[in-house]
């Protein structure tokens, strides 16, 4: 990091018989807004002595200090400078921004955390989307290099909010004409035909997701607009068949829910100019008899040029800390179960 952007300072204590000595740092917060750095009552710092607690930390005016044994103050100075640069790049650091730049630092290999993590795809209202972790990342530059790409992994793994950032930047960008947001309309344990209203009032439960998602990423008064003329459209999956879809950003999501024939159906809609991201989470499948479309198509199509299968996991989870260990929990179920069966 340049000198001019955060200086670090110390001095090691004599060190106790068969102990690590102890070191003293400093970093200087300088080029970013110090109160929304540090977050309400400091929670940054709060969340840095969470995954460091052999160091203490200790934040006054726009230098934070950290004390412990050498190593680990080390490791949390690196950590403090590649989240600084992280806000001076995209505007702010989440909270899970200290968790995964830990992760980062540890492994150690492949570009800083900063160059992974800082670039955004959009600015809303002043709020930077962007991935924040290295299997999203990943997952979006496959979107980049790809005209099919289905993200597969658990809930909170990005996998639509970050597929929905990439077709709004590409809008934008007038590299296509629309975007083409669908799902299947199939009941999680429920029944679709009980609910009371017409059709579409019946179907829009299963469509709001793809609505707030939409209406995360840009303007409000300008999302109307946009559906009223075509340009973004909101659709169950049983829509798409018999159209060609050209010039367009596709987004099929909740693809564990489809069966192999709409999963064929979809992707053969593919018409000039456009991409197609498909996002599903494998273990969530709420078909009551027929195969998934998802896992019959990692089968088929996993290998052919030009279509890539992005893996997130519990990792890439960016909602509360306990999603993730939620997740792990029910893959460790699932596994010993299958175990069992095969005993």
């Amino acid at each position: 990091m340049n000198s001019t952007d955060a200086r670090s300072t110390g001095e090691g204590r004599a060190p106790q018989a068969g102990s690590e000595p102890e070191l003293q740092r400093t970093v200087l917060l300088a080029g970013v807004d110090l109160a929304s750095f540090l977050g309400h009552r400091d929670q940054l710092i709060a969340d840095l002595e969470a995954q460091h607690p052999l160091v203490s930390f200790h934040a006054r005016d726009q230098v934070l200090t950290m004390r412990g044994p050498a190593s680990a103050v080390r490791t949390a100075e690196q950590v403090v400078e590649e989240i600084l640069q992280i806000a001076k790049l995209s505007g702010a650091v989440s909270r899970h921004d200290v968790k995964e730049v830990t992760r980062m630092v540890h492994e150690g290999n492949g570009p800083t955390a900063a160059q992974v993590l800082s670039e955004p795809i959009l600015t809303v209202r002043g709020h930077a989307v962007r991935p924040q972790t290295r299997g999203q990342r990943a997952y979006v530059d496959a979107i980049d290099d790809h005209t099919i790409v289905f993200g597969i992994g658990p809930a909170g793994t990005g996998k639509t909010y970050l597929a929905m950032a990439k077709a709004v930047q590409a809008l934008q960008r007038r590299e296509v004409a629309k975007i083409i947001l669908t799902r299947p309309a199939v009941e999680a344990g429920e029944r679709l035909g009980y609910l009371p209203g017409t059709l579409e009032d019946k179907i829009d439960p299963y469509l709001r997701p793809l609505f707030d998602a939409v209406g995360s990423m840009m303007d409000p008064e300008v999302v109307p607009k946009l559906l009223a003329s075509g340009t973004i459209e909101v659709a169950p999956l049983a829509y798409m068949r018999g159209r060609t879809l050209n010039e367009s950003f596709v987004i099929l999501d909740e693809a564990q829910n489809t069966t192999p024939e709409q999963m064929k159906m979809f992707l053969t809609r593919l018409g000039y100019g456009s991409k197609m991201v498909v996002t599903g989470d494998i273990t969530q499948i709420d078909l009551p008899i027929a195969a998934s479309g998802l896992r019959v198509v990692d089968r088929i199509l996993r290998g052919v040029d030009d279509i890539h299968f992005a893996e997130l996991g519990s990792d890439d989870i960016v909602r509360h800390n306990l999603v993730s260990r939620i997740v792990d929990a029910y893959s460790a179920y699932d596994q010993n179960r299958q175990k069992g069966d095969a005993e």
